[in-house]
């Protein structure tokens, strides 16, 4: 038998309330998508801390999936009076056959081409230039596969910029990915650090997979030193926050790159790092840009 797959229409205040039903309902998963995703109507949400005051879409489209037996209509009924809904939303209901989710899931993440000498590789795949750079890296927990335009923007001015021997500290490292590209480029020390405790683990296991030395930890640890290279691939409101810190820790003469900004917010970012590190736009790719300077 097949699960069955569920979707229906509702605003935003009720979208989380249902969900939050459902799953305690019996309901083997339940999320929110935009339901005018697609359309001019579309409303992206990038979740940046303070950029988003309204979350939530007025055309809210609640997917849920549930087992094949499971009376679906007697759980909606029952999630949406828990969610104060005076009716029971008009629903549809679509079968989900039995596959192999691992091997599908695999299928979605092909090899990453960054330049002619660096590509980033699942590890389930061969490389196809084996006589390249090859970072292998899994999707996982942490932030940084290679497909988003910031971390291909950082990984492109780290080629450039690499010439052997640096230090580097990788400032919000995610998955490590710029830290273990930078060891594989020639750097001689890399460290990298994260406020997330599962990126700091994510980041230490990927080192291992490409049998690369680093050295990755939680920002709360004191951290000291300063580097030749310093790289941080966050979001502009930490970038903001984080300027005197990620600052301290770049050498006289020594290089930083910022990105996770877009393309509006540059100026303000420049502005900001001003008194420290003189910055401009390096690189940008769709709507993204990577900022760089050296340290006076």
């Amino acid at each position: 038998m097949a699960w069955q797959n569920v979707s229906f229409l509702t605003d935003a205040a009720s979208a989380e309330p249902v969900c939050d039903a459902l799953l305690e309902l019996g309901a083997l998963s339940a999320s929110i998508e935009d339901a005018d995703a697609g359309t001019p109507d579309e409303q992206p949400q990038f979740g940046e801390p303070g950029s988003v005051t309204t979350p939530g879409w007025a055309h809210s489209r609640v997917v849920a999936l549930f087992e094949p037996d499971a009376d679906v209509a007697a759980m909606l009924a029952d999630a949406a009076a828990q969610a104060g809904l005076e009716a029971v939303p008009a629903f549809t209901v679509e079968p989900v056959e039995e596959q192999n989710w691992v091997q599908l899931t695999q299928a979605q993440f092909d090899p990453i081409r960054v330049s002619g000498r660096l590509w980033i590789v699942p590890s389930w795949h061969e490389s196809p230039d084996p006589a390249a750079i090859n970072l292998v890296l899994d999707p996982g927990m942490a932030f940084g596969t290679g497909s988003h335009p910031t971390t291909r923007l950082c990984l492109e001015w780290l080629e450039r910029t690499i010439t052997g021997g640096e230090s580097l500290l990788d400032y919000g490292c995610g998955s490590g990915i710029l830290a273990i590209a930078a060891a594989k480029l020639g750097a001689a020390a890399v460290a990298g650090v994260d406020i997330d405790p599962q990126a700091v683990d994510a980041a230490n296991a990927n080192a291992a997979s490409n049998d690369v030395a680093a050295r990755f930890a939680d920002s709360a640890e004191t951290l000291a030193g300063e580097y030749d290279v310093v790289v941080a691939n966050i979001l502009s409101n930490p970038l903001r926050v984080l300027a005197p810190a990620i600052c301290a820790h770049v050498r006289a003469g020594g290089r930083l790159a910022l990105s996770g900004i877009l393309r509006e917010q540059a100026e303000e970012i420049i502005a900001v790092y001003a008194p420290w590190i003189p910055l401009q736009v390096a690189d940008m790719r769709e709507d993204w840009v990577c900022l760089a300077g050296v340290k006076p």
